[in-house]
């Protein structure tokens, strides 16, 4: 599909938008969407296999790598960096600076706050709530705005809250409901409000009996 096709039925908002071969995009979908804040570059390049599924809306300035998917109703910001193989799943906010590596699964129903830095083959759950302002209303709250740092392999539960400037570890788990107020280190289980390290991987079991190693990256 080419994007003269995608001007024609009204779904590029702006000439600055390139897409790679063999994307299928959706009716309703909207791709370069301005944004009121000022930055140095509009150009959105959503690189090729992309699938983007109607009510998706991106905005101008960022660049989207190889096999991008997209839920119903999902917002993207502008100066987002998003690397290949990355899943967003329906009525999910990405909100802008953010930079999210390869083959990362975002579930529905979740809000990444801007200035978040999710790395390669985290997942997260539907319901995870991320945030990035120590003291909202502040006057001054923009300056020290920074979301949460989720590193490799990392694997975050259902309806999790996520506090600004933390670091989630290589590999660790949070369990659902968690609040995270504070680093939690990799390979670590981690739950309740505030999260705390409660084992870590390697002395978790498969309740079903399917595996004896749930996580063979223990």
């Amino acid at each position: 599909m080419t994007s003269q096709r995608l001007t024609q039925s009204g779904r590029i908002c702006s000439p600055c938008v390139t897409l790679g071969e063999d994307c299928e995009i959706d009716e309703g979908v909207l791709l370069g969407y301005r944004t009121g804040r000022q930055i140095a570059a509009q150009e959105l390049i959503i690189a090729a296999g992309a699938c983007l599924r109607s009510g998706t809306v991106i905005y101008v300035g960022s660049r989207i790598g190889r096999n991008f998917q997209t839920g119903h109703n999902v917002t993207i910001r502008e100066e987002n960096t998003i690397g290949d193989d990355v899943s967003i799943w329906a009525n999910s906010v990405v909100d802008y600076g953010c930079r999210i590596g390869d083959r990362v699964k975002i579930h529905s129903n979740i809000y990444v706050a801007q200035f978040t830095v999710i790395e390669d083959d985290v997942f997260m759950a539907p319901g995870v709530i991320v945030a990035n302002d120590i003291h909202p209303g502040c006057a001054h709250s923009y300056e020290c705005m920074r979301g949460p740092t989720l590193r490799r392999g990392a694997r975050i539960g259902a309806n999790v809250t996520l506090l600004p400037y933390v670091t989630i570890g290589e590999y660790a788990l949070i369990g659902a409901g968690s609040v995270v107020t504070e680093d939690i280190p990799a390979k670590a289980v981690a739950y309740g409000n505030p999260a705390r390290v409660r084992k870590t991987l390697s002395d978790l079991t498969c309740v079903t009996g399917i595996t004896d190693v749930p996580y063979p990256d223990a």
